[in-house]
């Protein structure tokens, strides 16, 4: 790794803007148990293509990037809301193998798949969580408690591949299936907080081996994951992701399913900018 341009890296002279990006992501992380992916992608995204970096590696660097920060980030969220006795562990450990096995083999599936037709049905499964969760209508459930044994590891590994698909950390996709399973809202962005780090571990080490030797790519970086956006991102990330978990549980149920609602449509209307503009 040249030093010299990586200290020399218009990353670098940015990184108040990605400081902040990561503040705010923390704190989304703890609130909701995502891994905050809808801030980072976007806003290293715009800072790559400023410092003239092209459209074919800036946004695979973006995710890569963004997957690897989502690990320390999701971690720091989890062992706060596990203080508080809200994380389904049971859930966690029987999707361990499931989950990475299927983000691996979504992660080479993603290389000929049409991203664009996931986008789209993590756009139907983000509107149907976000009017559940704003209308109330709590009362829709498949059950009183999760699945377990093979029903379970299937749910673990259909999150796992979707979350590679599409990108994203799966805390909305967990969230949803543990609360149409009658889990309370503070247990389900627990647990999904925990679940994110399951799913971009693997991711991002997929991102990074999938970059090696890939020409054009900004100076620190290893594969598709920036060490430059990395560091200025992730600590601020896990350092403000404790703060949003407190602050989920100083809320009452029903403020949570509204702000995780409204949370939803920005994410949504997000994911439909990119499908349109590719941005």
């Amino acid at each position: 790794m040249n030093l010299s341009a990586l200290l020399h890296s218009d990353l670098v002279w940015l990184a108040p803007a990605l400081a902040v990006a990561g503040v705010a992501t923390g704190v989304l992380a703890g609130l909701f148990g995502v891994g905050g992916g809808a801030i980072i992608v976007p806003v290293l995204y715009q800072t790559l293509r400023f410092t003239g970096v092209a459209d074919e590696v800036a946004m695979p660097v973006s995710v890569g990037t963004s997957l690897a920060v989502i690990v320390p980030t999701s971690l720091a969220s989890a062992r706060t809301h596990f203080s508080k006795n809200a994380v389904d562990m049971a859930t966690i450990r029987g999707w361990i193998l499931p989950v990475v096995v299927s983000v691996a083999l979504g992660a080479a599936i993603a290389r000929n798949a049409p991203a664009a037709l996931f986008k789209l049905v993590f756009v139907g499964i983000s509107m149907f969580t976000a009017v559940r969760m704003l209308g109330g209508y709590t009362n829709w459930k498949l059950g009183e408690k999760p699945p377990r044994g093979p029903v379970s590891w299937a749910v673990g590994g259909t999150i796992g591949l979707l979350s590679a698909l599409m990108g994203v950390g799966g805390g909305q996709l967990v969230n949803l299936y543990m609360s149409l399973y009658g889990a309370p809202i503070h247990l389900a962005v627990g647990t999904a907080a925990g679940v994110g780090a399951l799913v971009s571990a693997p991711g991002a080490i997929g991102y990074a081996l999938a970059g090696l030797g890939k020409p054009g790519l900004p100076p620190g970086s290893i594969g598709f994951v920036s060490l430059v956006g990395f560091a200025f991102i992730a600590p601020m990330a896990a350092l403000a992701a404790p703060y949003g978990a407190r602050l989920a549980h100083k809320w009452s149920k029903r403020r949570l399913e509204l702000a995780f609602g409204l949370f939803l449509l920005v994410v949504i209307a997000r994911f439909l900018v990119s499908l349109i503009f590719r941005v």
